[in-house]
């Protein structure tokens, strides 16, 4: 056998093969599938630092919230109802926060192309 000739068989199916897998209509279904999984994981790690950021706001005016009411009880001091309203209202801000961090997140996933 000599082995300068290839089968056709053999070249065609090479050729087929590459035609598959790198067509330029492959090759940029597959970069926009690509491109759309990094958009997908950078709008989970937004998301993701969103939450950390609820938990933390949340952990810091539970305590507030808990210390203000000891005091209020102890004392009666009015003042700290004042306390506990702004450490609910930092609260209900960081959820709005979350919130609209997820909406943004979920926004610009869908606004971009999925290939």
């Amino acid at each position: 056998m000599d082995p300068t000739k290839v089968n056709a068989q053999v070249i065609d199916v090479i050729n087929q093969v590459q035609l598959a897998t790198m067509s330029p209509q492959v090759v940029m279904t597959s970069g926009a599938g690509k491109a759309y999984q990094s958009v997908a994981q950078s709008t989970a790690i937004a998301v993701q630092d969103a939450a950390d950021a609820l938990r933390n706001i949340s952990t810091i005016a539970t305590t507030a919230v808990g210390v203000a009411m000891a005091q209020l009880l102890a004392t009666g001091d009015t003042k700290y109802q004042t306390a506990i309203s702004e450490a609910q209202k930092l609260m209900q801000n960081a959820t709005t926060d979350f919130s609209n961090v997820g909406t943004a997140a979920a926004n610009v996933l869908k606004g971009f192309p999925a290939g």
